[in-house]
């Protein structure tokens, strides 16, 4: 067997019809590509592609067996660079990343996205070549997927998804997003009531109102982080206890480094800006406390969300920021009580 060409039959895109997504790939894949014979050498190899010529599009050449088994893919570079005499078996690619030809179109598109290749072989159960799908075919549909994530990530983490009030009424968006909006107002009461609860030890050192809103801010900010990274984790699979154990002590060592770098910052401006040294202690501890308990809150709301089987990425956005804001200031107060009398 030599150079082998089969009649381009894939089917078309169409990038407005989300329906195809669940389709196989293998009906969108090119087959006239170039296999060559494992047992061939280069100057055998580049002999063939002259007399035969190439198919459309060439990117990869797939070193096949007698029967059509996929064996190896040889990038065109390292072909006409190789010497003519080594076989095509001896400097071809074994690493090889296939699609299967049962992978849905969707599942084509997320390869490209993760391995970045430029195209990839199709392949049935046995690992026989039966086609190829390029970057070509799929740039568009790969940038929709890519950027309809992304959209729904942002408002998945504020509490409700892009597709939950996609063609609803007034009224259907409201259902979805006002139980949210209940969270953030309880948060915001209970806040509301704390921070009056402390009037008197707000009184006797009136900087540390002005620095409530900053330290909530950071409490906050860092909060976010940590829940980002947790749904990351959360992406590839469900986490045991050692997983989970796992991220909390890195999330634990950098939100400690945060702390500590926050505290003495935030710390510093009070006391240079008031010169109430006591003051600028509470603050600080108090920036490195809550943002502290910020990521481990950030990193275990979604965990346990996910853990009980509910959707981490809409509830744990409203959760996390509810419990952050009220530890912050119970940690605020309750430091601001003890050091200041």
């Amino acid at each position: 067997m030599g150079l082998q060409f089969s009649e381009d039959i894939h089917g078309t895109i169409n990038p407005n019809d989300a329906g195809h997504l669940q389709e196989p790939v293998r009906r969108f894949a090119r087959t006239d590509f170039p296999r060559l014979d494992e047992s061939l050498t280069v100057e055998g190899a580049l002999r063939l592609i002259r007399l035969e010529g190439l198919g459309e599009r060439i990117i990869y050449f797939y070193v096949v067996d007698a029967d059509n088994h996929l064996r190896g893919i040889l990038p065109t570079r390292k072909l006409l660079t190789s010497m003519p005499s080594v076989r095509l078996g001896d400097i071809m690619s074994t690493d090889i990343v296939a699609v299967p030809a049962s992978a849905s179109v969707l599942e084509a598109c997320e390869m490209f996205l993760e391995h970045k290749f430029l195209a990839f072989p199709v392949v049935d159960e046995d690992g026989r070549m039966l086609g190829v799908v390029d970057a070509g075919l799929f740039t568009k549909e790969t940038l929709n997927i890519a950027e309809r994530h992304h959209v729904d990530d942002v408002f998945q983490m504020i509490g409700f998804g892009i597709q939950q009030i996609k063609g609803k009424s007034a009224f259907g968006i409201f259902r979805y997003r006002f139980p949210w909006l209940i969270a953030t107002m309880a948060s915001g009461t209970i806040c509301a009531l704390l921070t009056g609860f402390y009037e008197a030890t707000l009184a006797e050192a009136i900087v540390l109102a002005f620095f409530i809103t900053l330290v909530l801010a950071l409490g906050e900010s860092v909060s976010i982080q940590s829940m980002t990274v947790a749904l990351q984790n959360l992406h590839f699979g469900t986490p045991n206890l050692k997983d989970y154990f796992r991220w909390l002590r890195r999330e634990a060592s950098a939100t400690i480094l945060l702390g500590l770098a926050c505290g003495a910052a935030v710390g510093s401006i009070a006391w240079v800006w008031r010169g109430e040294p006591l003051a600028a202690l509470v603050i600080g501890l108090s920036v490195l406390l809550s943002v502290f308990a910020a990521g481990i809150i950030g990193m275990s709301i979604p965990t346990l969300l996910h853990a009980i089987h509910e959707d981490s990425k809409i509830a744990a956005g409203p959760i996390t920021l509810a419990a952050t804001d009220i530890l912050t200031l119970v940690f605020y107060f309750n430091i601001a009580t003890v050091l200041l009398g």
